[in-house]
């Protein structure tokens, strides 16, 4: 017992170690409340060394009674008054256009309080990281922003959105910090303000308790996978089962049609008037089997 518990201990210890800010749970626990880390984000993405993280917060749910609610990973604010929602997306198909385009439609329902005027609208930054270049455009980031088609001008409305191309990994301090992001131990990150947090998460028994939720999600997995292979046994045994019975029914019913062939054949015999003995040789039926049908022939 003691040996399972100390292997599933270990196993666990493996999990949370490699896990890099690219997972998007470990990413949460990363900037969760972490002002400095989440500066770090914002500073080098949108090349400002003067963004000053007010707060930070992970998985904020914003409810909209009128349609579609979203819970965003990442949101904080800066001294200014803006607003930034970082995602990050491992699958392409969790970062389409709309999907950014709704929301930074929701945080401006969310941040204009009924009293203020659309002048008070913060600025709001949508930032999706990607793990794939999902615009294809070979770029380490789309500033993405309207504009007036006539004469090419930008329309200030103060929304932003922004794609980061993770997977432009140079020298840049966007390409380090897209390093950071896959870097899996705390000594070579680029970046020193995630190191202490990596440091905790991963080799402090109090970051292991705190990351309840990226162990469970792995207790998870496992035992899906556990099902999922118990599933495919029980499809094997099925399977089995099934090509067995099959294959006893398809030899019931050949025996069966050679049976009725033997007894058509021995009813002709006995028609022509050959002996019991001659029938049951010629037949190979029982003699008990051929007396009954010459019974019947002469009822």
């Amino acid at each position: 017992m003691q040996t399972n518990e100390a292997s599933q201990e270990s196993e666990i210890k493996q999990v949370i170690r490699s896990l890099c800010m690219m997972n998007n749970r470990f990413m949460n626990f990363m900037l969760d409340d972490n002002k400095e880390a989440a500066q770090v984000f914002l500073r080098v993405i949108l090349e400002d060394d003067k963004i000053k993280v007010r707060n930070v917060r992970i998985q904020s749910f914003i409810q909209n009674i009128y349609g579609h609610s979203s819970q965003l990973d990442i949101l904080a604010q800066d001294s200014k008054g803006r607003y930034f929602n970082v995602e990050v997306q491992r699958s392409d198909e969790g970062a389409p256009a709309r999907r950014a385009r709704f929301y930074s439609s929701i945080l401006d329902t969310h941040f204009l309080q009924p009293s203020k005027l659309y002048e008070e609208l913060p600025d709001t930054y949508v930032i999706f990281i990607t793990e794939n270049d999902v615009l294809r455009d070979n770029l380490p980031l789309y500033n993405i922003r309207r504009r007036i088609d006539e004469n090419a001008k930008c329309f200030e409305d103060g929304s932003h959105i922004i794609y980061v191309n993770s997977q432009r990994r140079d020298d840049t301090a966007l390409g380090k910090l897209m390093q950071d992001l896959y870097c899996t131990e705390p000594k070579n990150l680029h970046y020193h303000e995630f190191a202490d947090r990596m440091e905790f998460l991963k080799y402090s028994k109090e970051g292991e308790e705190k990351m309840t939720d990226v162990i469970e999600e792995y207790a998870a997995r496992k035992a899906e996978a556990a099902a999922k292979a118990v599933e495919e046994k029980m499809t094997d045994v099925i399977e089995e089962y099934a090509a067995r019975k099959a294959e006893a029914l398809a030899k019931e019913a050949a025996e069966a049609m050679a049976k009725e062939k033997k007894i058509e054949f021995a009813k002709d015999l006995l028609a022509e008037g050959m002996s019991i003995e001659f029938t049951v040789r010629l037949s190979k039926l029982s003699e008990a089997e051929v007396r009954e049908l010459a019974s019947k022939l002469t009822a």
